[in-house]
């Protein structure tokens, strides 16, 4: 659970420099560059994604369980996960009006995501991990609100084409990921 936890605060706090520390990171890309910067950041995001997922697999080897969610939560985890992946696809795509709406839909897709792992899942390490990527995403997307406001910032304009655009890439990458790559990485098979 350890290795877990420090996973978790590495690759939480590196992706919260922005939200938390703006200025300092202006400052060590003004002096630094901003590959140094870049190289920094990919590094730490790096080893806080190995000790999360190196922790992640030590603690299914001996579970602590805090409750059993009934079968039902599993049906909804599906859905909410497919909403989720339409979110993040929309943070990618161009011109789409979920991001026009939004302005930041990584963050609301992470909060779905972290959210129907919490209803689907009953193990402490899955409790404290979706619990702190969800707390993450609500701060973020807050903040990133915030910061947008002050700043005036206006979101281009949506269209159907990138709206469709969106919808498709989200559910397609969606349906990869439940039907083939959710088993390969991660062991369960979120359809059974």
């Amino acid at each position: 659970m350890t290795l877990l936890i420090a996973g978790l605060l590495i690759f939480l706090a590196n992706h919260s420099l922005r939200i938390f520390a703006p200025a300092w990171r202006e400052r060590f890309i003004a002096s630094h560059g901003a590959n140094t910067w870049k190289a920094v950041y990919s590094g730490f995001s790096l080893l806080g994604l190995v000790l999360i997922v190196y922790g992640y697999g030590m603690s299914r080897s001996d579970p602590v369980f805090i409750w059993t969610p009934p079968v039902w939560t599993r049906h909804l985890a599906i859905t909410l996960t497919w909403l989720s992946f339409i979110l993040l696809a929309a943070a990618q795509i161009p011109n789409n009006h979920i991001k026009q709406r939004l302005g930041h839909p990584m963050y609301a897709g992470i909060k779905i995501w972290a959210f129907a792992h919490l209803i689907a899942n009953g193990r402490l390490s899955e409790v404290l991990m979706f619990g702190a990527f969800m707390a993450w995403a609500i701060i973020g997307f807050s903040a990133s609100r915030r910061r947008d406001k002050a700043a005036g910032t206006i979101w281009p304009k949506g269209t159907m084409p990138g709206t469709i655009a969106t919808l498709v890439a989200g559910s397609v990458a969606w349906f990869v990921f439940a039907w083939w790559l959710h088993y390969l990485l991660i062991g369960v098979y979120p359809l059974a």
